[in-house]
């Protein structure tokens, strides 16, 4: 029971911070990494609680190394077109 209390906090800590800090897309893509680790470990948790298959949490990593590369190469494009990575200076999101 503490363990998912843990992992509730870190994921709501987790999405505080992805929040509040989003002037930087490093800053974003950071927190959105912790979130997916929280998730991964809550994932991995209750599939070893149940005594089911620890497969799925392969596929779940494989799936959250694809989504960090997408957002690494978003960020390095609009880092080599406008300069920096603040999400103010990128005006189609808004």
């Amino acid at each position: 029971m503490l363990m998912l209390m843990l992992l509730s906090f870190l994921f709501v800590s987790g999405l505080i911070v992805f929040s509040s800090k989003r002037k930087h897309l490093l800053l974003m893509l950071l927190s959105l990494e912790f979130l997916v680790l929280v998730l991964f470990i809550n994932l991995y948790y209750f599939l070893v609680c149940m005594n089911y298959e620890c497969f799925f949490s392969m596929i779940f990593l494989t799936m959250s190394v694809c989504e960090g590369s997408l957002g690494l190469s978003v960020m390095v494009s609009m880092i080599r077109t406008y300069g920096n990575d603040y999400i103010m200076t990128f005006t189609s999101l808004w």
